[in-house]
């Protein structure tokens, strides 16, 4: 068994299929690509492939990681060669290179996202810093996560990395978020502009937000940068 790491996006054409969508359409591109993909074993075989932080429908990424094993090593730009052609629309082949030595699951690995938020204003941009500094100067805030099965008090502030940081240009208002991923959880970024909006009063048209995850790291580095 050989295992890849994959560079790869979630453009706008695929921002709103779920997690799981996405995961099957790589799966359906690895074979339209003939790799040699390895199977877990039992009586329900599965592809061997894992992915880093999953994203929340909606959020485009130019950041998405995938690990996957294949049955018999293959020279990275082959499998490059193969499989970019076959990635549907909104889906794109940055990087790849063969994983190396001992490394843990992506999943565990990744400690940081860095997502852009675009919104339009609607008010002015004093009250826009106002609210973002409100935010950013409150040594807790808390999110009320609601599930079907139950709503869930969640503490902001332990996820974020630093501050809010803000620009306003042309009616539009340009948040920058970095957000800690944790083994106990994270926060969304949409969950912190709902805040901001109902609970500081960023006067915004928080429907028409465009979220695009930037990054993905850990201790600083990328997941590519790792191996």
């Amino acid at each position: 068994m050989v295992k890849y790491r994959v560079e790869i996006t979630k453009d706008d054409e695929i921002r709103y299929i779920s997690h799981l969508d996405y995961a099957a359409l790589m799966q359906r591109a690895i074979c339209r690509a003939h790799l040699p993909a390895a199977y877990s074993e039992g009586f329900n075989p599965h592809m061997k492939i894992a992915f880093a932080s999953a994203l929340a429908v909606g959020v485009t990424s130019d950041a998405e990681y995938m690990d996957m094993e294949l049955s018999e090593p293959l020279d990275p730009s082959v499998i490059a060669e193969r499989l970019a052609p076959q990635l549907p629309a909104g889906v794109r082949l940055k990087r790849l290179k063969a994983v190396e030595g001992k490394h843990a699951a992506l999943m565990a690995e990744v400690d940081q996202a860095v997502y852009s938020v675009e919104v339009p204003l609607q008010g002015n941009a004093e009250d826009a810093a106002k609210a973002v500094d409100a935010f950013n100067a409150a040594p807790e805030v808390v999110y009320h996560r609601v599930t079907p099965k139950k709503t869930r008090e969640i503490e902001v502030k332990q996820y974020m990395q630093g501050k809010a940081a803000l620009h306003v240009a042309e009616q539009s208002v340009h948040l920058l978020l970095h957000i800690r991923i944790t083994s106990s959880g994270s926060i969304k970024p949409g969950e912190i502009l709902a805040l901001l909006c109902h609970n500081f009063g960023l006067p915004v048209q928080e429907s028409l937000a465009v979220i695009h995850r930037q990054a993905l790291l850990s201790k600083g580095k990328t997941p590519m940068e790792l191996i």
